[in-house]
């Protein structure tokens, strides 16, 4: 499961890790506390306001006249101008029609609503300005604090949507018999489709500790489909995965799966580990990383830099802000390379941008995606919540990544023949370059 996005310091957390085989990303988004959160009336243009109208609207048509007096109260707090009150109007002659004329069943509430919700929001015509339900906005939420319920594997999607499990070591699905490539074909008494969201499926695998969950899976070499249960436990995913490489003992690798709330604090201790054994140079993955919250890519950036600006920011009718490497970083001298693909996404771009700017590190691989948007996320009153595009960043060097990318310094690009034989020559060109330049250093 993948997630795209830069997010901020209060988690209310962002999709795409390779453009050919992997699912689609959801939009990274960047969540900041309360005291960061601007007027409304000032940060929403008219078209958002005539959507919330709209969706007040909704409420009232799908809800019942007893919501009536919230949502006239509603409408005399904000003040609608005689446009907004014109769209609110014709909204309801639709609705009208609809539930005179029309043939069929009409969805009940909260479909209405999130279809109404959408549609607005679709008219500004951002992919990253979206409206996510409440089960989804549960996941984002657990996958950036890092721990839940669940039985601990990876779901992925094969090339006809089919479901894939992965379990991850020790893990309960792994100590139950679950084993890597099982395609999941039933959780419990839900038949899996290949048209259900990735996020309906999790959903339907995590829950409380403690808790039991039954799985039913097709695995390659077998006829007859295999009955799995599997209790669930309290799954903590960290973000960050370190290893001295066995290519060359002088090289500590850190790979970065999304900036959580734990990332900053695990890359800080992958790198004084790494630096007790030995490591001279470092390779940081990058590659799939679709984003996560702002505050620990600013964090994780500031590890390998002594000074300067990590990002800018631009805001609609705001000062610029910039936002300073911190001091005390661990590894600000040693040789660097920073692989990235085109599931190198927002957050992780922005890491991958500053370090390229400031001529601390080489990147080799792929381009990255190009998110160079910042989103932040509301939480809504039926725990849904609404991602709105506020501003967007720059690398140091003023560069807007926006579906540009960032261009690495070494392209090395990979087959999916090499990948499904393991071969990496992205790692192996990161080898090789740090070997050299350890080789001419003075």
């Amino acid at each position: 499961m993948a997630w795209f996005g830069v997010f901020g310091k209060s988690v209310g957390r962002n999709r795409r890790v390779r453009k050919n085989d992997l699912p689609r990303p959801y939009a990274r988004v960047t969540i900041e506390t309360n005291s960061m959160i601007p007027d409304l009336n000032e940060v929403l243009p008219l078209r958002i306001r005539i959507f919330l109208t709209l969706v007040a609207a909704a409420l009232l048509f799908t809800l019942g006249a007893a919501t009536g007096f919230g949502v006239h109260w509603y409408l005399t707090r904000d003040n609608p101008t005689d446009e907004e009150r014109a769209q609110f109007n014709l909204f309801w002659e639709v609705w009208r029609l609809v539930r005179e004329k029309y043939y069929g069943d009409i969805p009940a509430a909260p479909t209405p609503v999130y279809g109404a919700i959408r549609g607005a929001l679709a008219t500004l015509q951002d992919p990253y300005t979206i409206f996510v339900e409440p089960q989804p906005r549960a996941l984002e939420k657990a996958d950036l604090q890092g721990r839940f319920g669940g039985i601990g594997a990876l779901v992925t999607r094969g090339k006809e949507g089919e479901v894939i499990l992965q379990p991850m070591p020790g893990s309960p699905a792994e100590r139950a018999g679950i084993q890597n490539g099982d395609q999941l074909i039933q959780v419990d008494d839900t038949m899996i489709t290949a048209t259900m969201r990735t996020e309906e499926v999790v959903l339907l695998i995590r829950g409380e500790v403690g808790t039991q969950v039954r799985l039913t899976l097709k695995r390659a070499g077998m006829t007859d489909p295999l009955e799995i249960s599997v209790t669930r436990e309290l799954i903590e995913t960290p973000s960050v995965e370190w290893r001295i490489l066995e290519q060359d003992e002088t090289i500590g690798y850190l790979r970065i799966r999304m900036f959580t709330e734990r990332t900053a604090e695990e890359t800080r201790r992958a790198l004084q580990d790494l630096l007790d054994k030995g490591a001279r140079t470092f390779v940081l993955d990058l590659r799939g990383n679709g984003g996560g919250i702002l505050d620990a890519a600013v964090d994780v950036a500031s590890e390998f830099l002594d000074s300067g600006v990590v990002l800018f920011e631009e805001r609609r009718d705001q000062a610029e802000k910039s936002y300073p490497a911190k001091p005390g970083g661990l590894a600000i001298q040693q040789p660097l390379v920073v692989l990235v693909d085109g599931g190198t996404a927002s957050a992780s771009e922005i890491v991958a941008g500053a370090l390229q700017d400031h001529k601390r590190a080489v990147l080799i691989g792929e381009k990255t995606f190009g998110k160079g948007s910042v989103q932040l996320v509301f939480d809504l009153s039926d725990a849904s919540s609404v991602h709105i595009t506020v501003a967007r960043w720059l690398t140091p060097n003023r560069q807007r990544i926006d579906t540009q990318g960032l261009q690495p310094d070494i392209i090395v690009p990979i087959s999916d023949e090499e990948r499904a034989a393991g071969h990496d020559p992205q790692l192996e060109r990161a080898i090789t370059y740090l070997r050299e330049r350890v080789a001419i250093a003075p």
